[in-house]
């Protein structure tokens, strides 16, 4: 298992993502999955820690494989 890249909360949204909320240091995420809508927060630190970064992905429904191709 290959450890995850460190991202930016900004590098985030771009994984099919639209801002629905922003407030402060926070920004709530909407996306649309298999007929499922999907909001998700995420802190706008300069690096979001990796259970952070895991739990996004699963609500998400991005595999982690998935994610490392993108990345």
């Amino acid at each position: 298992m290959s450890k995850l890249p460190e991202l930016s909360g900004k590098e985030v949204k771009n994984f099919n993502f639209e801002v629905v909320r922003h407030k402060e240091s926070h920004v709530a995420l909407r996306k649309f999955s298999e007929g499922r809508k999907i909001i998700t927060i995420v802190p706008l630190h300069k690096e979001i820690k990796p259970g952070t970064l895991l739990g996004i992905l699963q609500l998400a429904k991005i595999s982690r494989e998935e994610f490392l191709k993108y990345v």
